[in-house]
């Protein structure tokens, strides 16, 4: 019965970890506490979470193929550094504390959700939309951006969405459904490849990890649905509220540590 039980809350915060991964990202701060509170070591739960969510980032990818397959491809070469950077990520995971790392995650997140806010002031500032065929000076700088990112994503993960939505919107981008298609490519390759690494180290709990697969991946399809319906505008502010949630989420978690 009890097992039961923690197989349905495991679940239940999967399903909605992987909703809020296919519109804004931040579905870790679901998994990871419910893990955690569930009785499960930190860096577990942290590992297992990765494992979990991937499935969801995938089945969001496939939920805007239409939207990606429309995007700019040069925005593909941002795979190169994603898969970097999580390996990376997964490799300081397993053998660093996590500590100072932790530290910065509240400031990152703001920034990049800063930057989220002041996309349209800034493009109407920098008339950005008017160099869409001179993008590679943006993507060489979002190149190294995503690097760290991917670094991040596979360390930890939290707010890996709000980072690379603030990247393309810098690069110009405005279709939030092609971002959102292109930000959960580069998820599924970061934390995939982080993934990879992690199946040979003793951080994944496998019983929970395959129950929140199931979960994130129909949270993933559902969200992907939705942010269709409810419109570009909300899908912003979705986002925004998101990230700023998840900063004071970080803020909250470091003044009680």
């Amino acid at each position: 019965m009890l097992r039961a039980v923690h197989e349905l809350l495991v679940f239940g915060a999967a399903c909605v970890a992987g909703a809020i991964n296919s519109v804004a990202g931040g579905g870790t701060l679901i998994t990871v506490p419910t893990l955690i509170w569930l009785g499960m070591p930190a860096i577990n739960a942290n590992a297992t979470s990765t494992v979990a969510l991937w499935p969801g980032s995938l089945s969001g990818a496939w939920g805007f193929r239409r939207e990606l397959l429309a995007a700019d491809r040069r925005l593909f070469a941002l795979i190169v550094p994603s898969l970097i950077g999580g390996l990376s990520g997964a490799i300081l995971l397993h053998r660093t504390p996590p500590d100072t790392f932790e530290r910065l995650v509240p400031l990152l997140i703001l920034f990049a959700t800063g930057l989220f806010m002041a996309q349209e002031p800034l493009q109407r500032r920098f008339n950005l939309t008017a160099i869409h065929n001179a993008r590679s000076h943006w993507l060489s700088w979002t190149m190294l951006f995503q690097l760290l990112v991917g670094i991040y994503g596979g360390y930890f993960g939290a707010g890996i969405g709000i980072m690379m939505l603030a990247a393309l919107s810098l690069m110009g981008h405005t279709d939030i459904y092609q971002m959102n298609g292109v930000k959960n490519m580069l998820a599924v390759a970061m934390n995939g490849i982080a993934i990879m690494y992690l199946v040979f180290t003793e951080l994944i709990l496998w019983p929970d990890a395959l129950v929140m697969a199931i979960g994130a991946v129909v949270g993933g399809v559902a969200g992907a649905g939705t942010a269709r319906l409810v419109g570009p505008p909300a899908v912003r502010r979705i986002v925004i509220v998101v990230g700023f949630a998840m900063a004071l989420a970080m803020f909250m978690r470091l003044g009680s540590g």
